[in-house]
């Protein structure tokens, strides 16, 4: 049966030319225009055509880029906001926006059409780069409500949000379907269900763009979704972001590639090509799947647009440089700082003929037919003149609030209760954990800032409800009491005990590959060491558990009461005391099974589960199991080993400039300015700018073995550049002049180097200098002697 795609007129035909609409499909949706979007790709220069087709983001462009150059779209990153700000206020969306359209409206020689640009965001649990949006429970979360109706209305106020800042695309929903919990992206992920994925996806991209169909469709307060990522994200050995996807075909997409036929059947805008590899093959590049398969089996007409750079991981390419991605089947390249290369690469390599023309001009009209069908095209308003825009009282709205409370509460899954839930009335409250009063880590990544956290706090999230302002709020109104105790004190016998304890923690933010583990296993045990103190006072537990997907916790689901897993819930912590408190009742059930071993490949296998998905229990109180095993041979390991990797900081590692912390090696302070560069993905790696005089320390787990530092050196050192891990300076200024311009090497440092290598490694410029850092490890097995640059 066709599919009925929305954007069926755009599908070429052999030759370039717009074929027509296929028996059972949708015609385009857009109301009948003067000028049809053929009409305009003929009257088109060849440069404004590859213009289309460049995504690039607004930290490396300006408005005056875009008036010369005409690009299709641009976005956000998950770092970039308005103006160099990422804590930029509403207004300066709207007002930026407005800006980059005007620009892209300005007349243009010789009668050519000048056509609007589209901006796009990743609004993946609510609008949440902007400070005062509401920000809805991870996906995962709303996985484990099962509830499509919930996500649909979810994805209706996420969309009216986006509106008011006159923005017009997201890059949601994620339907992956993630396989392996050590995947920092497992929270983007509904399921680990086909089927629930399928239904949850369906029902954002119905929320977000209106169901096909209705007279709202695409309306005022409506923006485009993104089905992503095109396919396998989910399934890459060992849950390695980005990494490869191996298998027999038609069974890698009975699982993965099984929400899309019904996103496309839903109208879904455009869909995101995967950064990773199937069987051997970058999808970027692939065009068996994004053309014979995507759009010839499938039957998608709309637009297939890049991830960050991915064009530039096919082999055989750079992100300046990739006719192969165009030719596999992708319309849109996200190129965030690299647009004006590929600009020319693109232009250049159609005039010799490496791109056909058919093909440009096939991918600029599905951009155009986007257009079309968000009304972006002839007679277009300007983002501030749109419906909702500049309504700032929809952003972070009293119903959207109460919106994502109510998806709190139905996503809290309860895994043990032996009769502490739900809290009676009256009862004296003891809070405790960092994560109780903490705002960025129950948002958790994408929130505000890309990976979260770090130096955000409550006053980045204007209008958001802690867990803690929750209990307190619940307790009050119960008639008793709740008292925040910080952790320090909770083993502490003075005064009468309380009735309850609650205990909250759980990962810290995270988003992408910055989040992918070894191993299922906690390492952070403020959250067990509470639960111990309070169950040896005789005090009564209940453990609430933040994190972007289940992991071993044996040892506190053995130390608790109750236990919660509560996921990433954003900005409405009070849906997390309606159900400790019996104002909502349980019904949230696991997404995805919950280990009962840290080894992740045993839980891969199947081999150890400890509750299946699908679990969840109500108040009643459970018969009390024998304890769980608390055994993890991980937890022997050594953790510090990296001291620096994948755009974050390891654990008990602290980077310092002076006395400033720089959260994950970045930020500024005392002549130190760290900032995410990109070297094999998107911001995992670091530049390091020294003011004269300044130093950057790192601080982390004793250890004698050699300091081992990936680096590259753009501009010579104009003065001495000294490293230490002891009394003993070392001047690497003549090795670092010695690196300018080679490209990413590797320096080892040992003792034969440094005198000492112990917990702190101190690197400081007499001159302005900057240095670019991949990675910081530890290596017990250097030898003395060697010490190389």
């Amino acid at each position: 049966m066709a599919l009925a795609p929305l954007l069926a007129g755009c599908a070429a035909a052999p030759g370039g030319t717009a074929a027509a609409p296929s028996a059972g499909s949708a015609a385009p949706l857009a109301p009948a225009m003067h000028t049809s979007p053929e009409a305009l790709l003929a009257r088109m220069s060849l440069e404004r055509k590859v213009a289309q087709l460049i995504m690039p983001d607004i930290s490396a462009i300006t408005p005056e880029d875009v008036r010369t150059y005409r690009f299709g779209a641009i976005l956000n990153g998950g770092n970039s906001g308005p103006y160099g700000n990422d804590k930029a206020p509403a207004r300066d969306w709207l007002t930026l926006a407005d800006a980059f359209w005007e620009a892209s409206r300005a007349p243009l020689p010789g009668g050519e059409p000048a056509i609007p640009t589209l901006w796009a965001t990743d609004a993946v649990h609510g609008h949440a780069n902007v400070p005062g949006a509401t920000v809805f429970p991870h996906n995962i979360a709303l996985g484990a409500t099962a509830d499509a109706d919930l996500v649909r209305r979810i994805g209706a106020a996420t969309a009216r949000e986006i509106a008011v800042t006159g923005l017009d695309w997201t890059f949601a929903p994620t339907v992956a379907v993630a396989q392996d919990l050590r995947w920092g992206r497992t929270y983007e992920s509904f399921s680990s269900d086909p089927a629930l994925v399928t239904r949850l996806g369906v029902a954002m991209i119905e929320g977000l763009q209106g169901r096909l169909g209705d007279p709202d469709f695409l309306g005022p307060g409506k923006v485009a979704a993104t089905a992503k990522h095109f396919f396998g994200d989910g399934g890459t050995e060992q849950g390695v972001d980005q990494g490869d996807v191996n298998g027999d075909l038609a069974e890698l997409m009975a699982v993965h590639a099984a929400p899309y036929p019904a996103a496309i059947k839903a109208g879904v805008l455009s869909v995101m090509a995967s950064f990773n590899s199937i069987n051997g093959t970058k999808m970027h590049g692939n065009r068996a799947l994004l053309t014979d398969v995507l759009r010839g089996e499938l039957g998608f007409a709309g637009v297939v647009v890049g991830d960050w750079n991915g064009h530039g991981q096919i082999p055989g390419c750079s992100n300046a440089d990739c006719p192969a991605a165009l030719l596999a089947g992708l319309d849109v390249y996200m190129v965030p700082e690299d647009w004006k290369g590929l600009h020319a690469a693109l232009v250049r390599q159609v005039r010799e003929g490496t791109i056909p023309l058919a093909r440009l001009d096939e991918a600029v009209l599905r951009v155009l037919r986007l257009k079309q069908a968000l009304g972006r095209l002839e007679g277009a308003a300007m983002p501030s003149a749109r419906p909702l825009a500049g309504r700032w009282e929809l952003l972070g709205a009293p119903e959207h609030r109460a919106l994502a409370r109510e998806a709190v509460a139905k996503s809290l899954v309860i895994l043990k209760n032996t009769g502490v839930l739900p809290i009676r009335p009256g009862a004296r409250i003891a809070v405790a954990g960092r994560a109780a009063d903490n705002i960025p880590q129950q948002a958790g990544g994408w929130s505000v800032t890309w990976q979260g956290g770090g130096d955000l706090t409550a006053a980045d999230f204007p209008g958001a409800t802690s867990i803690w302002q929750g209990i307190a709020a619940a307790a009050r109104a119960a008639g008793g009491e709740a008292v925040l105790v910080p952790s320090a004190d909770a083993a502490a016998a003075d005064g009468a005990a309380p009735d309850v304890a609650i205990v909250v923690f759980g990962e810290e933010p995270y988003a992408e590959f910055v989040g992918d583990r070894k191993d299922l296993a906690l390492r952070d045990e403020e959250g067990l060491s509470l639960l111990r103190a309070f169950r040896a006072r005789s005090v009564p537990t209940v453990a609430v558990f933040l994190s972007g997907r289940p992991l071993w916790m044996n040892r506190e689901i053995n130390a608790a009461d109750a236990f919660v897993a509560a996921w990433l819930p954003g900005s409405e912590g009070a849906g997390v005391a309606d159900v400790l408190f019996g104002t909502a009742a349980p019904s949230g059930r696991l997404p995805f099974a919950w280990p009962a071993s840290c080894d992740a490949a045993e839980v891969r296998a199947g081999r150890a589960t400890l509750y299946a998905r699908g679990f969840g229990q109500g108040y009643a109180a459970g018969v009390p199991a024998a304890p769980l095993d608390e055994t993890c041979a991980q937890l022997q390991a050594e953790g510090g080993a990296v001291w620096f990797g994948a755009g974050r900081l390891g654990p008990r590692v602290q980077a310092l400039a002076g006395n400033a912390v720089l959260p994950d090696l970045r930020g500024r302070g005392n002549g130190i300015v760290a900032s995410g560069i990109d070297r094999r993905a998107q911001e995992d790696a670091r530049r390091i700018a020294f003011g004269p005089g300044s130093q950057l320390s790192l601080v982390g787990p004793p250890s004698g073995g050699a300091f081992r530092i990936t680096y590259q050196v753009s501009t010579r050192p104009a003065g001495p550049v000294t490293i230490t891990s002891g009394a003993q300076a070392l001047d690497i200024a003549r090795q670092l002049a010695l690196a300018e311009g080679k490209g990413w090497r590797e320096m080892v440092l040992t003792r034969a180097c440094l005198g000492e290598t112990g917990e702190r490694l101190t690197i400081a410029s007499e001159a302005p200098f900057a240095l670019e850092i991949s990675t910081i490890t530890r290596d017990e097995a250097a030898a003395p002697r060697e010490c190389s640059f």
